[in-house]
């Protein structure tokens, strides 16, 4: 039996795949809809009260970000020439534009990596007509800040005054942020966010707007979409919110823990990333959460099991035809999305039990990369090598395969394996085609992520969801390094150190831990697919 939510133009239907009645009357009991939308900080109980209190503003925050158009339109017109728009930013600030761009089909260049093959190919790119637009809501995220000196060195080197390449960058940043105090003094462009919004929940802010309008997404439309469904976030029927939110924390209850996400090929492109970042981080923790595993398309390996509510997301909205069997669809104009999504994942929080605004774990990687760049990467002994590929595993292995092998028979039935690539998310694209190969291998649920992009997402979950993972971290040889202005550490040694970091935290908690080093990134990736090839044979 299909059950249907719809409100402004974005509908949730799901095929049973799980039972929220249960979960879905008591948050209505508890007026749990109504003190949503009145930003009631006490519904995630007395110790998530005080962040809680300070992190609500994305409920409303549609409106005052429609205050900024005008000051994005000003800001577009004056810097009309500068027509190659690049995105500094990681997280919460950044992957919502990038889906938002992707889905409209406006071109933007995302740079979240640390890899020097990748920011120096960015460097490169039409640099006089580029401008840089610093996403940090902190104002200290140390990837970011390196891509902010990097191309500053880079316009000055191209032969700009400091005057002519402070017009190069749009900083949007907290008030009263570190950043805020630099970009003054280099006299760029600033933008101040919202600051009682989380980065994982500022999609309909400043991080999400000012990008986007400088590729020419027309983001008043993207508010309308979402403020529509606002107007429906305190209702206990046709609210698509507060479907999704019952089903997401009930099937985690139930025993479907992961939730896949897959697009349907009706129009939004690449929401499932910057949905993977939200749910990951707002519910892993506390031993619990629900993992996102971001799939290909419906019919991938891993998009279903016993234990993974299936769902797949769209911008056409078709009520005819009902959801695959045991999927959950939910489809409607990406501003609706990004609203609803947001606040289904906080919802979800109440039904499991914990606090969907803090990150207790995400800072610990973060501490042991400082670390490592003071006093320089641990040195240890390969346990084998395999052509182009040095291994490092805990397992008895001679060769890739054995490695592999090993690392999917200890998953477990409830287990699943995070593969976490610190290589050129373009120029070595391909390591990306090994998640389906090793799920269809496994049978269990394989999610993967660009390093260090993916620890500003799921890497919050990895340290404090269930201990249930077990990790693939792969790295890769730096051809030609590049410095980072001002600091005493390059690129490759600050994505060597974070690699290391994860490592170190993850070790630490005991979890099964298989490292490669591709001592040729080409060879060595064609080798890891043949190997994963031969585990499906």
């Amino acid at each position: 039996m299909s059950e249907v939510e719809f409100a402004a133009g974005l509908a949730v239907r799901a095929d049973a795949p799980a039972d929220p009645s249960q979960a879905r009357a008591q948050l209505v009991d508890d007026g749990v809809p109504a003190k949503l939308a009145a930003k009631d900080a006490t519904l995630w109980g007395a110790d998530a009260q005080p962040e809680a209190s300070i992190r609500l503003g994305w409920i409303d925050t549609v409106e005052r970000s429609r205050a900024l158009l005008p000051q994005l339109a000003e800001l577009t017109a004056e810097l009309a020439d500068l027509d190659h728009v690049v995105l500094a930013g990681m997280g919460g600030s950044s992957l919502a534009p990038e889906v938002i761009a992707r889905t409209l089909g406006r071109p933007l260049t995302v740079l979240d990596t640390t890899d020097p093959h990748q920011v120096r190919a960015a460097l490169g790119d039409r640099l006089a007509s580029t401008v840089v637009v610093v996403s940090s809501k902190s104002g200290s995220t140390v990837e970011t800040d390196s891509h902010r000196r990097a191309y500053w060195q880079a316009f000055l080197d191209l032969g700009l005054s400091e005057a002519e390449a402070g017009r190069h960058f749009v900083i949007v940043t907290d008030p009263g942020s570190p950043l805020e105090q630099t970009a003054r003094e280099m006299g760029a462009f600033v933008v101040l966010a919202d600051p009682n919004v989380g980065g994982r929940y500022s999609a309909l802010t400043a991080f999400g707007m000012v990008p986007s309008a400088l590729a020419g997404v027309d983001v008043a439309e993207l508010l309308d979409q979402a403020a529509e469904l606002g107007e429906g976030l305190s209702s206990t029927e046709g609210n698509p919110s507060l479907a999704l939110g019952a089903l997401l924390g009930a099937a985690a209850l139930e025993g479907r823990d992961k939730v896949s996400l897959a697009e349907d090929g009706s129009g939004i492109v690449g929401l499932g990333d910057w949905a993977e970042q939200l749910i990951a981080e707002s519910t892993g923790k506390l031993g619990k959460g629900i993992l996102p595993v971001v799939v290909e398309s419906p019919e991938a390996p891993g998009a279903t099991g016993d234990d993974v509510l299936t769902v797949v997301v769209g911008g056409a909205t078709d009520m005819a035809t009902p959801p695959a069997p045991g999927t959950v669809a939910v489809n409607g104009p990406l501003g609706a999305h990004f609203l609803a999504w947001e606040a289904a994942t906080a919802i979800a929080g109440r039904v499991i039990g914990i606090n969907p605004f803090d990150q207790p774990n995400v800072t610990e990687s973060k501490e042991n990369t400082k670390k490592i760049l003071e006093s320089g990467t641990p040195t240890i002994a390969a346990t084998f090598t395999d052509g182009p590929v040095t291994g490092y595993s805990s397992a008895p292995a001679q060769t890739v395969e054995e490695a592999l092998k090993a690392l999917l028979d200890g998953l477990g039935a409830d287990g699943y394996l995070a593969v976490m690539a610190y290589l050129d998310r373009f120029g070595d694209a391909t390591a990306a085609q090994v998640r389906p190969l090793l799920a269809a291998a496994s049978g269990r649920p394989v999610t993967f992520g660009w390093g260090p992009r993916f620890l500003h997402s799921t890497g919050q979950f990895h340290k404090g969801g269930p201990q249930v993972g077990s990790f693939l971290q792969i790295t890769g040889a730096v051809a030609e390094d590049l410095a980072v202005p001002g600091q005493a550490y390059s690129f490759g040694e600050l994505q060597a150190a974070q690699a290391a970091g994860d490592r170190q935290a993850l070790a630490g908690r005991g979890r099964p831990l298989l490292h490669l080093h591709l001592t040729d990134r080409a060879a060595g990736l064609e080798r890891l697919l043949a190997a994963a090839r031969s585990l499906g044979a």
